[in-house]
């Protein structure tokens, strides 16, 4: 039986994932398999948590976490900073610790936001989804920390300052 080892390193290689996807969508073909909408948001929504797919301009795979997988597993020493927190660029974990937590929302702050734009709820959520599957989550994480405000009426979120254009 192959290692699990094994199995990533097949996928982290674009043309052996190419040809394993060819096989996959032959067979369901083959077998009548069809995943209608509801069930493919859902599946689609999975894959996200799990940094198979990310959400951008449409849904896109993300083949590089096979490799993240591979060098995560592999000794290659101990992640340190918001890394430890983080596979391929979306949560893993939020931090139990408060600073530590901080840290990662300020950083994602500082990806996600430009100081001084203002966005509509959708538009926070969008940029927030390619952080993590659960944006309603990180969306109130980032409020709570004061490094997002909204409006009284909630209809407009902008990331805060320190006044001098500075998060």
């Amino acid at each position: 039986m192959n290692s699990w080892r094994q199995v990533l390193a097949a996928l982290a290689n674009e043309k052996l994932r190419i040809v394993f996807a060819e096989l996959v969508l032959e067979d369901a073909r083959r077998r009548g398999v069809v995943v209608p909408g509801p069930k493919r948001t859902k599946a689609l929504d999975q894959l996200a948590a799990a940094g198979l797919a990310v959400r951008e301009d449409g849904w896109s795979p993300n083949p590089s976490i096979f490799r993240v997988l591979l060098e995560a597993s592999g000794g290659t020493g101990r992640r340190e900073g918001i890394e430890r927190f983080l596979v391929a660029g979306r949560i893993d974990q939020y931090p139990a610790n408060k600073r530590q937590r901080h840290e990662l929302l300020g950083w994602i702050a500082g990806e996600a936001f430009t100081p001084g734009e203002e966005l509509s709820e959708k538009e926070v959520n969008e940029r927030l989804g390619r952080f993590t599957s659960d944006h309603v989550t990180l969306r109130r994480y980032l409020v709570d920390a004061e490094l997002l405000e909204r409006t009284r009426a909630g209809s407009v979120y902008s990331p805060v300052t320190d006044g001098s254009g500075e998060r």
